[in-house]
């Protein structure tokens, strides 16, 4: 990392027990990312790549943070933002991200799938795909088999895509969940969007877990994090494995010498 960067650590101001749930270890946390984000809103660093937080640590020290995203969302005062998970070998970004299940079909609109194609083919040209080629994953079993298995598609995803695609934008779908990111693999597409949280991570995590990036897109400033948790079972022995952690700065570092 320090051949790319120069690496400035961003930490507690006090000692605290590793791994054990506190409204103390939430509250550092947050103060941490908060001076992060503020230096890099005023050039101080150029990007941030941070380490996994405890959501439930979070909620103990009083904030209603679901984690990162929404978090520095609203540090930066940005609303037109989504989660994208990126490595070599498959890119996904999630329609909607920390939420429960049940909450997603009426979480789904018009409206957030064209802002969240929108954004994708905006801002994945700053990752080397000057025309990124999107798919969409369909939200219900084979993409609701044309309203057999539920109407989402036919009355939500379908006219999205085809509004995106009147626009310019290079993108098809809704395809079956569970073929769309095979295909993405081979190479068919470059990204896709995934409707839920666990639709598009874990074949993400299944192909490239260790590897890949959790990259904020459509905040003015470059925020990349690791694809993992915080693993309070193993904190503080000296086991963790950093790869992701190293490829999330590494990220970083390029994004920022690319002036993305």
């Amino acid at each position: 990392m320090r051949e790319v960067c120069v690496p400035i650590v961003y930490g507690p101001s006090e000692e605290f027990e590793p791994g054990v749930l506190s409204p103390e270890a939430g509250r550092q946390a947050v103060e941490a990312i908060s001076r992060a984000s503020n230096d890099a809103r005023a050039g101080t660093v150029d990007a941030i790549a941070t380490a996994p937080i405890n959501k439930k640590a979070l909620s103990l020290a009083g904030f209603s943070w679901r984690g990162h995203t929404d978090m520095l969302g609203e540090l930066t005062g940005s609303n037109d933002i989504a989660m994208m998970f990126y490595s070599e070998k498959l890119r996904v970004v999630l329609a909607t991200i920390h939420i429960p299940l049940s909450d997603v079909p009426s979480a789904i609109t018009f409206d957030s799938l064209t802002r969240v194609i929108r954004l994708t083919a905006r801002e994945l040209p700053r990752f080397g795909w000057s025309h990124p080629r999107l798919a969409l994953a369909g939200l219900n079993p084979h993409a609701g088999e044309q309203g057999i298995i539920g109407n989402e598609e036919i009355r939500l995803l379908i006219p999205a895509v085809e509004r995106c695609r009147a626009e310019g934008i290079d993108i098809s779908g809704p395809w079956p969940g569970d073929t769309v990111f095979v295909r993405a693999v081979r190479g068919e597409f470059d990204a896709v969007i995934a409707c839920y949280h666990d639709q598009g991570l874990i074949p993400v995590k299944l192909m490239a877990f260790g590897e890949a990036v959790n990259v904020t897109l459509g905040l003015p400033i470059i925020r990349t994090s690791v694809d993992h948790g915080t693993a309070f079972d193993i904190a503080g022995r000296g086991i963790a494995d950093p790869e992701s952690m190293v490829q999330a700065v590494l990220l970083a570092a390029r994004l920022a010498a690319h002036g993305a």
